[in-house]
């Protein structure tokens, strides 16, 4: 099987390989508009897209490129199944708000569904069932519970005992009429409405801080800022957190996904294990060629193996499912989860202050329907209209149970990592790093970060996150160094990839080691 590491064609999505985006330049001058919305994934441009509608004047800036970030990384299942949730939610939330989410997620279904019918999108969107899958006894009463939660809920599912593959399951739960689709396909004629309609949309444009205010002010990295009535931060990771404190009630997850041309062809539906480690099938076609999308093996952000392996496991499942002719890309994702499982959608706090300030983050991996719910109620917000998910997905809510078991469990996690990797040793030596080769090393007895790249030069870090402290790890898979606490990612460079870190990490020079090692031979 094909090496990540040597293959360019590895670096982008199936998605990002079949779809040209338009470029927009970034902000270089100050700015006043209607909504400033922060983002552009799923949610922002969905939002965007809405409120322009509604004559509302839009700016998006976004820190890279627009569906970069985990939309650009999503299996693409647009579906209220998500996963062993509805059982949880009864117990959890009560009937009435299991309900409520089901509904939201089957509305955004239908948001999207229609919106393809009126703009006529050529997206690959299909209506699939979608089949959640038990491999073992203990997750096959799990299953029997969950359709129990399907019939007081009135949705549209059953129990089965096979599913269309060669795989031994106990049992799977079925959820009618789902869907899946391409999503940047889906989103490409959204941008161009946004941009019909007047709105402005900046690439490589970090926000970094917000001036409360009546009018308040998203701070860019470069300086420029973008006066607003409304702020919506889309930004997978809250950008601006106030006196909310997301990082301590979400935690970072990140998944992985093959795309693969199938020896055999594939029987429709879309699937995923319930047990662990997880294994998640659809089928796409990319560039008139049919396609497999096996997905899986999440793990917590910086707490996994090589990530290496997590691919080679994929590849190893679907080699097993249904053959595998060729690897045509592979990448993994990540995504935030809060502590009660349901998305924050709204008001940034509670306090006065931020009223003007929403959010929307927390989609759980399931943000094609959660991140177009979150755009339809950001939506109403600004318009000032009712919607009657807006206490459900409240972000001032909490649940006794299980949000304070969870808060606690979660961050006893950060506090355990922040502990362990200040002790953590490393027998690693600089100098003994191959081309394309990261590691935790030890110089003058100091924990540090060290990658030397396919040239041969050599990118040494601080491994302390910049966020509350923690050690950052070696991803390998994706050449970043990740937190394990609350899920930053920095570039081997040290540069910031994702939240809630703000500043990179402190770069570190070490140019007679480099010029000792430079024309060495394997170096």
């Amino acid at each position: 099987m094909a090496d990540q590491h040597t293959e360019d064609k590895f670096a982008e999505t199936a998605w990002q390989q079949s779809v040209d985006l338009p470029d927009f330049k970034p902000l270089e001058d100050d700015l006043q508009t209607d909504v400033v919305i922060v983002g552009g994934g799923i949610t922002g441009i969905t939002a965007a897209y809405l409120l322009v509608q509604e004559g509302v004047k839009v700016a998006l800036v976004e820190a890279g490129k627009l569906l970069g970030g985990t939309t650009g990384h999503t299996t693409a299942k647009v579906t209220a199944q998500h996963g062993l949730i509805y059982d949880e939610f009864i117990q959890h939330l009560g009937q009435t708000n299991a309900r409520l989410y089901y509904e939201a997620n089957m509305e955004a279904m239908d948001f999207i569904r229609n919106t393809i019918d009126k703009h006529d999108i050529d997206c690959g969107f299909q209506q699939q069932d979608a089949y959640i899958f038990a491999t073992t006894h203990k997750y096959k009463r799990k299953l029997e519970k969950e359709a129990e939660a399907y019939e007081k809920l009135s949705i549209d599912g059953e129990l089965t005992d096979e599913i269309p593959f060669n795989i031994d399951i106990k049992n799977a739960l079925m959820m009618k009429n789902q869907a899946q689709f391409h999503p940047l396909k889906y989103l490409a004629p959204l941008v161009d409405a946004i941009v019909d309609k007047g709105g402005l949309i900046f690439e490589n444009t970090t926000a970094v801080h917000v001036e409360k205010g009546e009018k308040p002010e998203v701070i860019t990295r470069d300086g420029p800022r973008v006066i607003a009535n409304h702020i919506l931060s889309c930004s997978h990771f809250p950008f601006y957190e106030g006196t909310g404190f997301y990082f301590t009630r979400m935690h970072a997850e990140r998944s992985y996904v093959v795309a693969a041309k199938p020896k055999e062809p594939y029987p429709g539906g879309m699937y995923i294990s319930v047990d662990e480690p997880t294994r998640s099938l659809r089928s796409t076609v990319i560039n008139g060629e049919n396609m497999i999308l096996i997905g899986g093996e999440g793990h917590k952000t910086g707490q996994g193996v090589n990530t290496l392996e997590h691919y080679q496991a994929l590849e190893s499942f679907g080699e097993d499912v249904l053959g595998i002719d060729r690897i045509m890309s592979r990448w993994s994702t990540q995504d935030l989860t809060t502590i009660d499982k349901l998305p924050y959608i709204g008001h940034l706090t509670s306090g006065s202050s931020e009223q003007n300030i929403l959010v929307a983050s927390g989609y759980r991996k399931w943000g094609m329907t959660n991140g177009t719910a979150a755009a339809l109620l950001l939506k109403d917000m600004v318009l000032g209209n009712e919607n009657r998910y807006e206490s459900l997905f409240a972000p001032s809510r909490f649940y006794a149970d299980p949000s304070l078991k969870h808060f606690l469990k979660e961050n006893y996690d950060v506090a355990k990592h922040l502990v362990s990797g200040k002790s953590e040793t490393s027998n690693k030596e600089m100098n003994s790093l191959a081309k394309d080769e990261g590691a935790v090393v030890r110089v003058d007895g100091k924990r540090k970060g060290a990658y030397r790249d396919k040239d041969g030069d050599l990118h040494v870090v601080d491994t302390t996150c910049t966020h509350v402290g923690c050690e950052v790890n070696w991803n390998d898979g994706d050449r970043t160094w990740d937190c394990p606490c609350h899920g930053s990612r920095f570039s081997y460079t040290g540069e910031v990839i994702e939240g809630p870190a703000e500043k990179p990490l402190q770069k570190e020079e070490y140019k007679m080691i480099e010029s000792f090692m430079g024309d060495r031979g394997g170096y």
